[in-house]
């Protein structure tokens, strides 16, 4: 049990199940429009990947948690940049725009170690520069600073239990980690199964991606895998333990499955996975290491993103069509 995530006050009772909110495409919605098509699903939390203006002002008054990304690039003007500095930057690029009760996290940049390491030497420094900031406003305990990590910043994750930090990173990543768990801030991190099956299906077995494997389990000691979501976030709770901290919460801030343009991508498929992903959510269902501590997950993507590169199956991730339809059926309350 993670006595720690509940002395931080981040899950209590059913985990928190949001939705992320990705605008790289050049069809989509009007963000208005978006809003109302979100409250109308019931959906309670959301992650923003910018601070678009526009954007910010179309959640403001609807009770809608937000995770704020901070980009990439923004990284070295904030770790470069005075308190009084930093302080008016927030004021008046967030909070202009958005009540401070609704943000629930900002996200400082997004996996960089691995994929943008240009920034590495900024994240923490624009971390510590964002603290002094909302300590100023007295909003250090309701708003959390942390920085999303792709999967792959931990090596050796099988079994969970072995999982270490890429040790060209580590340098990197335990002051992160320690800058966690003094502020009592979540550790985030973006888990892809399905990424994970095409790129390892010998080892990987769709069944176990799919939160489906019966017989197929994984063992690690006296603790037993059912699916590879459980497996890749107690992956991380070993490797924080191995430098040294206990107890600090994951947040899957990044998580879901494409329906179409790749091998097992399919209405189908997203919908038995994302599904799985909101009820265990919604029934605080913890994973082996933490079993009585349920996994807040943000579902990637509110819609396609037709200017997103890299694979084509990327562009398809989305749960509605551009018409406000589910692409399947899931349910978010």
């Amino acid at each position: 049990m993670c006595d720690s995530c509940q002395a931080y006050g981040l899950f209590k009772g059913a985990a928190p199940i949001g939705i992320c909110y990705g605008r790289v495409a050049n069809n989509l919605p009007q963000p208005s429009s978006v809003v109302n098509l979100i409250k109308s699903n019931g959906i309670k939390y959301v992650r923003l990947f910018d601070i678009d203006p526009t954007t910010l002002k179309s959640f403001s008054g609807t009770r809608i948690n937000l995770t704020i990304g901070v980009p990439n690039e923004l990284l070295p003007f904030l770790a470069n940049a005075k308190e009084a500095t930093t302080l008016s930057w927030l004021q008046s690029n967030v909070f202009a725009h958005i009540p401070a009760n609704q943000v629930r996290y900002i996200a400082v940049g997004n996996e960089v170690f691995l994929k943008d390491p240009f920034y590495t030497p900024h994240v923490i420094t624009a971390i510590l520069n964002l603290y002094q900031a909302l300590k100023t406003l007295n909003l250090t305990n309701s708003i959390k600073l942390s920085s999303p990590q792709a999967a792959s910043v931990v090596t050796n994750s099988y079994p969970p239990s072995a999982a270490t930090f890429d040790p060209y990173i580590e340098s990197a990543i335990i002051p992160l980690v320690q800058y966690l768990y003094d502020s009592r801030s979540p550790f985030m991190v973006n888990v892809y199964p399905y990424f994970s099956y095409i790129n390892n299906k010998n080892h990987v077995s769709l069944d176990y991606a799919l939160f489906k494997s019966k017989n197929n389990t994984v063992r690690d000691g006296a603790l037993t895998y059912s699916n590879l979501f459980d497996a890749s976030v107690d992956a991380f709770v070993s490797a924080m333990e191995k430098v040294g901290f206990e107890g600090v919460p994951v947040v899957v801030t990044e998580t879901g499955w494409p329906t179409k343009a790749g091998e097992a991508a399919s209405d189908e498929n997203a919908s038995v996975y994302n599904g799985n992903v909101v009820r265990r959510a919604a029934d605080d269902v913890g994973t082996p290491r933490r079993p009585e501590t349920g996994v807040e997950a943000y579902l990637f993507d509110l819609f396609d993103e037709n200017k997103k590169g890299g694979e084509e199956y990327e562009k398809h991730f989305g749960i509605f069509g551009l018409d406000g339809v589910k692409a399947y059926d899931i349910d978010f309350n």
